[in-house]
């Protein structure tokens, strides 16, 4: 390699073919004569005729430049020049690669996918072979190996495969693979970190020095990959919390709160403190909406440790307190009271009768023994607990006073978990020998087994159960002589729940202990569906993250968590985040129970090279160059053409006149590689300006196209999902469209393009009136438009009180003619243009897709409005690499094929119309013709 300083050449031997350009203009200078065409006269008249003799033309200058140029581009090209080169590996070992591939290394994993790839392209050109180390087990959880050498070529392809796994790196382990290396020499060694240290990067960064040089790329500050930690509950709120590892300065992250099928739910901002590594936000949700969130992630970070699952424990339940109303006679005294102050800090406390508590949703219903439930409250109650709700009664004097005939009513009615001996039972006073009793130690299959019991909790009072064969499977509390304290029974889908005793002190001193609020606590908890029953069982995987988040189906090695209440499941490779348990039990498992710190990658050993991923890395120039010299070379032929007469122009000097033209525009776009990039990367950006040339370019071949919101990342967005969408049609159907084209409203006429997508953003100005003659001339003959709110929503209201996206959707149209919408229906082409289809996803998936409603007859029954919010062009949006740009949920890959199934139909739908739905009426037609 030659070494320029900012340019170096990697076969720099190839250079001396330029020596030859001198000869190679000797040769070109000489042209023969143009062709021309003479007519014969009669034989008799050649007699005698002289042939004159030729001298060959003189080649013009500027087309022996071209030549020359030509020559000169394939020469540089073949040498392989390289723009702001790395250093020459050291050493003349084997190149070693060490990746850490854990979860905090999928952020930017794929900038570290091509700087690891340039440096193994560079190993390639010095010769030298390649190993890779990871630092992450593998699937089936066997320790990190480092590979065999391999030719540097099939060790980019290696890389290039790899994905980042949902699991920690494990350091130490990869430090004892290092023993396998099989190098010979001083290699050079270059470590891809994700930016985090632990107890074994020194030791690690020390060992592979010790194989020669070392170069380590990482992040700082920001960039460094975060943790979400399970939220915690302050009183009835939810509180999203996210570590990071750099806690120098100020941060901020948003949290988003993300329902089971995707839709952001809520957003907040975490503002992390100068010196502080834990951050936190409120996520103010109404009840119902907060107990839908399935997941909290950080926005914009796709790994394992970003995104913390929720499950029934982290949902808040309504609970309903039947209020006794005047049947007690000292409010501070009563139960109600009691059950007020230890139930209201963790819970939503509605207060009332029990007709009012069940016109609205809840969890749980407590009943003081004090009040008295009418025949048309047990049925009312009875009813809802079979539909799931769970009911928490109490035991006193008014259930002990009761007649015979009511006692009975009262076993019957079915709200009691066991059978009730007549009485009470009293512990301690003048005319008994017994004494206040404890509580017994909770039972392993209680929902109290992880309580603490406290000594000084004693029960004066109580009523007995009925003895019966199963009383021990639904008692979850006993005394210390054995007496059920709490029992509990299912009833349909819900349960029953009885204290033995009063909720206040009449009884005992529970109720005034903070074992009493653990209970109740516990108790709700059973209504999220988290039994007893299930303690001490397997939980088998339900669904498992990958390295970037996302949820799947698990593999075969993936295994069952055992339930441990001293030691948690931690993450490992055979068991990875994400869902476990079965129907009645679905237990989310998350990063942040095997990493519970962040801290930054600390000092390395003296003599350590550091760098950092976004460095601007070499670029080479190669295609660049061939690719110029290609273009010219296609324009010299045109030229050499052109000036032998075989293109039809009027004449000789219009030839060369053309020629010299053509020659300055080809050189115009040959001298800048980066115009040619720009014209490849963003052709889609190019407005259809009012001239001929642009016109033709959008009338010649069928494109799609855009409406220029103003903000480069929305239309950036636009444009490449257009592209990604022109991409599938050309793979899929017949359809051979251009790249889409950008359309400014009012300036660029809209007449060239069948469809046009347009994204509503709230900083787009409203429409002035030429715009809006504009759209409506399109509209009127035949055009179709596609509105993108580009939000998620479960439906959508155009008119009324609705999102802010619908609002700027009215603005925006105003002056529009909208014709009347209405849902896609059923049968409608649309939804079997190409493929069939019953939804139509994007980026997010649940919004509504808004048509016209009219009659096949028009416009060949093809829409002139569609309106959504589901961003479809984030579904397409793919790079230059023909990779996805955004995430879509939650459907993950299927969902985007699925995007991609709709915007093929809704292509098809706007150039061919209605064809699908007159396949219908074939078998009548075949019935006509007497087929």
């Amino acid at each position: 390699m030659m070494n320029l300083g900012l340019l170096a050449f990697a076969q720099p031997w190839l250079l001396l073919a330029l020596l030859g350009l001198p000869v190679l203009w000797l040769l070109l200078r000489l042209t023969p004569p143009a062709p021309r065409r003479l007519s014969f006269p009669a034989i008799r008249l050649l007699i005698g005729l002289r042939v004159p003799e030729e001298t060959p033309a003189r080649t013009p200058w500027w087309l022996l430049l071209l030549r020359l140029l030509i020559a000169a581009l394939i020469i540089l090209g073949l040498a392989q020049p390289l723009l702001n080169p790395a250093a020459q590996l050291s050493g003349s070992g084997p190149m070693l690669l060490v990746v850490d591939d854990g979860w905090s290394s999928a952020r930017f994993w794929q900038a570290r996918q091509i700087i690891g790839g340039n440096l193994l392209a560079q190993a390639e050109r010095e010769g030298r072979a390649a190993a890779i180390l990871t630092t992450a087990p593998d699937a089936q959880g066997d320790p990190p190996t480092v590979s065999n050498l391999l030719p540097a070529a099939e060790a980019r392809r290696v890389l290039q495969g790899m994905r980042p796994k949902p699991w920690p790196s494990d350091r130490a382990a990869a430090l004892e693979a290092l023993e396998d290396f099989a190098g010979e020499g001083s290699s050079p060694v270059v470590w891809l970190s994700d930016g985090l240290g632990d107890g074994d990067a020194r030791a690690l960064a020390e060992a592979l020095q010790r194989l020669g040089s070392l170069h380590v790329l990482r992040e700082q500050g920001s960039a460094l990959p975060h943790l979400m930690l399970p939220p915690a509950t302050e009183g009835v709120d939810l509180v999203a919390r996210a570590l990071r590892a750099d806690a120098s300065g100020p941060g901020r992250a948003e949290a988003l709160g993300l329902a089971a099928d995707g839709r952001i739910l809520v957003k907040a901002p975490l503002l992390f403190a100068p010196g502080e590594a834990e951050a936190r936000a409120l996520l103010d949700l109404p009840t119902e909406m907060r107990n839908r969130i399935a997941r909290i992630a950080i926005e914009g970070e796709t790994t394992a440790g970003a995104t913390v699952l929720l499950d029934e424990r982290w949902r808040r339940r309504p609970v309903g307190l039947v209020d006794a109303g005047s049947q007690e006679n000292q409010p501070l005294l009563s139960e109600t009271y009691f059950l007020a102050r230890a139930l209201e800090p963790f819970t939503e406390l509605r207060q009332g009768r029990v007709e009012t508590l069940l016109q609205r949703q809840l969890a749980v219903m407590v009943v003081p023994d004090a009040v008295s439930l009418s025949e048309t409250d047990r049925e009312a109650i009875t009813a809802w607990v079979g539909r799931g709700g769970l009911l928490l009664r109490f035991a006193g004097p008014r259930i002990v006073s009761l007649s015979p005939e009511a006692a009975a009513a009262e076993q019957q009615s079915d709200l009691l978990p066991v059978r009730l001996r007549g009485g009470d039972r009293v512990l301690g006073g003048a005319l008994t020998w017994d004494t206040p009793a404890q509580l017994a130690p909770f039972a392993g299959d209680s929902p109290f087994a992880e309580l603490a019991l406290p000594d000084d909790v004693l029960i004066r009072r109580q009523v007995l159960a009925e003895p019966s064969l199963d009383l021990a499977e639904k008692t979850w509390a006993r005394l210390a002589d054995g007496t059920p304290l709490v029992t509990a029974d299912r009833r349909g889908e819900g349960w029953v729940v009885l204290f033995h005793t009063t909720a206040n002190t009449d009884w005992s001193n529970l109720p005034i202990s903070g074992l009493f609020v653990d209970m109740l606590r516990s108790v709700m908890a059973v209504s999220q569906g988290i039994s007893g029953s299930a303690s001490g069982q397997a939980l088998p995987p339900i669904e498992v993250m990958d390295g970037f988040g996302s949820l799947g189906l698990p593999s075969a090695a993936v295994l069952a968590i055992e339930p441990d209440e001293d030691r948690p499941a931690v993450v490992t490779a055979q068991q990875p985040p994400g869902y476990y348990g079965n129907d009645s039990l679905r237990q989310a498992h998350n990063m942040s129970t095997s990493v519970t710190a962040l801290e930054p990658l600390g000092d390395l050993p003296g003599g350590t090279t550091e760098g950092l991923y976004h460095e601007s890395p070499e670029t080479d120039l190669k295609p660049w160059l061939l690719t110029a010299a290609l273009i010219l070379a296609l324009a010299d032929l045109l030229i050499s053409l052109a000036l032998r007469g075989l293109l039809p122009l009027p004449g000789r000097r219009a030839a060369g006149g053309a020629a010299a033209a053509l020659l300055i525009a080809v050189l115009a776009m040959g001298a800048s590689p980066g115009a040619l990039a720009q014209s490849g990367a963003q052709s889609g950006t190019q407005s259809v300006a009012g001239n001929d040339d642009r016109a033709l370019e959008a009338t010649l071949t069928t494109r799609l196209a855009f409406i220029e919101t103003g903000s480069s990342s929305i239309d950036e967005i636009s444009r490449a999902g257009l592209a990604g969408l022109t991409r599938v049609l050309e793979l899929r159907t017949s359809v051979e469209a251009g790249q889409p084209l950008g359309i400014v409203l009012g300036r660029d006429d809209l007449s060239f393009f069948p469809l046009i997508y347009w994204p509503v953003t709230a900083e787009q100005p409203d429409l002035d009136a030429v715009a809006v003659e504009e759209v409506n001339r399109y509209l009127a003959n035949g055009g179709t438009i596609l509105f993108d709110l580009r939000e998620a929503s479960s439906g959508m209201q155009l008119f009324g009180a609705s999102s802010q996206g619908t609002r700027d959707l009215q603005r925006l149209t105003r002056g529009i003619s909208i014709p009347p919408l209405e849902p896609v229906p059923t049968g409608h082409v649309l939804r079997k243009s190409f493929y069939l289809m019953e939804e139509f996803p994007g980026r997010f998936t649940g919004g509504a897709l808004w048509l016209e409603a009219q009659s096949e007859n028009i416009n060949d029954g093809v829409a002139s409005v569609l309106i959504g919010s589901n961003d479809w062009a984030g579904a397409w949006a793919v790079n230059r690499l023909g990779r996805p740009m955004n995430a879509v949920v939650p459907g993950g890959p299927r969902q985007r094929e699925m995007a991609y199934r709709f915007g093929v139909n809704l292509v098809m739908y706007a150039l061919t119309g209605n064809y699908k739905a007159d396949q219908v009426h074939i078998p009548f037609i075949l019935e006509r013709l007497g087929q």
